[in-house]
């Protein structure tokens, strides 16, 4: 039987995706193991999550470190020491160099909370209701060089209301995040996943 896909998460935050990924590894229905969170915050409360399911929660500290690239370096040493085949991005809130991008391409997901590419960098839900967008969602991406410019693999969209708010929008926009992440994750580990310059095809099951 082949081994299964090992799976490490970047998180700076709250963890809500990240623990939607580990319960749907644990559930069976994403065929993985998940084998590392890592944040770059001490007091981020994805640590506490990963620690509560019993997933190694390391905390890799930027001020140990002389440059950005440095800090990068030790990330990627610590993925690959742990076998690592695909990582997620859920949260992460630093800007990752070409290094890791290189070093992981083709193997790295991010999650974001907008139609990408409308509305990328922070803030996805107020610019929609900013721009009177009338549909809005989720969009889970490989990562690239650029700010959420990368490959799409899946999406899904969620209708803006006309008494929404920041806060009811994100609410509804997460719960999509929360679906489509895993999904895609359950796709990469099936080998179903096919990339073709911007295009990512979708194999049927084998």
């Amino acid at each position: 039987m082949p081994e299964l896909l090992r799976v490490g998460v970047l998180a700076s935050g709250r963890g809500s995706n990240f623990e939607a990924l580990a319960k749907a590894i644990e559930s069976g229905g994403v065929p993985a193991v998940m084998a590392v969170l890592v944040s770059d915050r001490a007091t981020a409360p994805a640590l506490e999550i990963a620690r509560a399911h019993g997933i190694e929660a390391l905390f890799v500290d930027p001020k140990q470190y002389p440059s950005r690239e440095a800090h990068e370096k030790a990330i990627m040493a610590a993925l690959d020491e742990r076998g690592v085949g695909l990582v997620c991005q859920a949260g992460y809130m630093r800007i990752l160099g070409p290094a890791y991008i290189e070093h992981f391409r083709g193997r790295a997901l991010n999650i974001h909370p907008s139609l990408l590419p409308a509305f990328p960098g922070l803030h996805a839900q107020r610019q929609a209701l900013e721009h009177g967008a009338k549909v809005t969602g989720a969009t889970v991406h490989f990562a690239d060089e650029g700010v959420d410019t990368g490959p799409i693999v899946l999406q899904a969209a969620v209708p803006v209301l006309p008494d929404d708010t920041e806060e009811t929008l994100s609410r509804r926009v997460l719960e999509v995040e929360h679906r489509i992440f895993p999904e895609a994750v359950r796709l990469f580990a099936e080998g179903r996943l096919a990339l073709d310059g911007r295009r990512v095809h979708i194999r049927e099951r084998a």
